[in-house]
């Protein structure tokens, strides 16, 4: 029979979150072509909680401002119980890591330092909604690709949108949730699989199954392209045995590079067409504002209809274009949406109905641009436009003339959503800038 989850005290809770009685327990990860364990799982374990589920003391640490205290318990407990049961130097260690909390560095923890130089961390980012705070999730993972770690974006297939979320991010592994191992073969899950497949070969990232426990969990881990899984059937959290060991993963798991660029959206473009492509090269084309304001609610209305909702990010200059008819259309859009989120030179933060304001500075590339994107699992699609100097200050709404792109190119349409979404980074790391050289 099932036990009821027990509901903590506060101060059991609160002792918890302050590491009282946490320990690290360990899950093998294994190669399925082989079997053989490539790396480990570190887990945060309260033996003293019995029968309160852990998923209380993470929530609780976010509640009351402490996520980050409580993060940085977790690190050193899993390196240090890694270290005290003599893993093996260049083992790969997986370690959980909440995307709102802030970013623990190697300079603020001796322990993290050591682990980095003793191990190949590999860090999980496990927040289930991920896009619901963006600005926490970019700067945690620019921070950690700065030092060098690998990403894993964990849960994949369990929140669809996570898949928009993809190329953007450019994980190191992608690891499916376990109900896409566990369950039997259904529509949503065929769409998770055609989208991960498709990024792994476009970007190489390595497939991890979880929670494979049977042969035919394992067969279809394996159907669904996994190369690396855990579960019970290759061994439940626990205690390391002493000199454990871990062969390094073939291929090695690498990591990619940041996430974050500063540049011009339309320079960038302009740029990509100079460059000689295996693909169709992409065309400008001057048009008046009317025609720009067609095109983009056209590729609104693709956004719209997409089988799998995708971010849709627009720059539109200031806030005054963003009322009445827009407003109203972009209100619908965040409804399926994912991510909406508008740039402008004075938008608000919260412009209501889910849709994040983001501002830029008067001397930004964005100042002369109209831009709206869509980029999901099944679709990459974005205008791309910079008004003609000569037309500005006019007064005649209709005199206004911009250069026009439409792009389909996931890789051109990804560059300029990390460019957009690199604005969310304001005040923007010192260092951020420095990663673009």
């Amino acid at each position: 029979m099932t036990r009821s989850p027990v509901t903590p005290s506060r101060e059991d809770l609160d002792r918890a979150v302050a590491g009282t009685g946490l320990r690290a327990v360990f899950q093998p990860i294994v190669s399925l072509a082989e079997g053989r364990v490539v790396g480990y799982e570190a887990l945060a374990r309260w033996p003293h909680l019995n029968g309160v589920p852990r998923e209380d003391v993470f929530t609780y640490a976010v509640r009351t401002g402490r996520a980050a205290l409580l993060e940085r318990h977790c690190i050193e407990a899993a390196i240090g119980g890694a270290r005290a049961a003599g893993l093996a130097p260049g083992s790969t260690l997986f370690i959980n890591c909440e995307a709102t909390a802030p970013f623990l560095s190697r300079s603020d923890s001796d322990v993290l330092a050591e682990g980095a130089e003793r191990f190949r961390l590999v860090f999980e980012v496990t927040e289930r909604s991920l896009l619901a705070h963006p600005p926490d999730l970019l700067r945690k993972v620019v921070a950690l690709r700065e030092e060098g770690f690998a990403i894993a974006l964990d849960d994949v297939g369990a929140d669809m949108n996570a898949l928009a979320l993809l190329d953007v991010l450019a994980p190191d592994v992608i690891k499916l949730d376990m109900s896409l191992v566990q369950s039997r073969p259904h529509y949503e899950q065929a769409r998770t699989w055609a989208a991960v497949l498709a990024h792994h070969e476009r970007a190489g990232a390595r497939v991890l199954a979880e929670g494979i426990e049977t042969v035919e969990h394992l067969d279809r881990a394996l159907a669904l392209g996994a190369t690396l899984g855990q579960g019970y059937r290759f061994g439940h959290p626990g205690p390391l045995g002493r000199n454990a060991t871990a062969e390094v993963p073939s291929p090695p798991i690498r990591t990619q590079d940041p996430c974050v660029d500063f540049g011009s959206p339309f320079d960038a473009v302009a740029k990509q067409q100079s460059t000689p492509r295996d693909s169709v090269p992409v065309a400008t084309h001057r048009h008046d504002k009317a025609t720009v304001l067609a095109l983009s609610r056209y590729l609104e209305q693709q956004a719209l209809e997409a089988s799998d909702p995708p971010m849709v990010l627009t720059a539109l200059q200031e806030a005054q274009y963003f009322d009445g008819e827009t407003r109203a259309r972009y209100e619908r859009l965040a409804m399926r949406s994912p991510l909406v989120a508008i740039f402008g030179r004075d938008v608000a933060d919260h412009l209501g109905s889910g849709i994040h304001g983001v501002r830029f500075d008067r001397d930004d590339s964005l100042q002369d641009q109209w831009i709206v994107l869509a980029l999901g699992a099944n679709i990459a699609t974005a205008l791309v436009s910079r008004e003609v100097p000569a037309h500005n200050g006019s007064g005649d709404a209709g005199g206004r003339v911009f250069d026009v792109t439409s792009i389909n190119d996931r890789t051109m349409v990804t560059g300029v959503a990390r460019q957009l979404l690199s604005r969310m980074l304001t005040p923007a790391h010192p260092n951020h800038r420095r990663l673009l050289n």
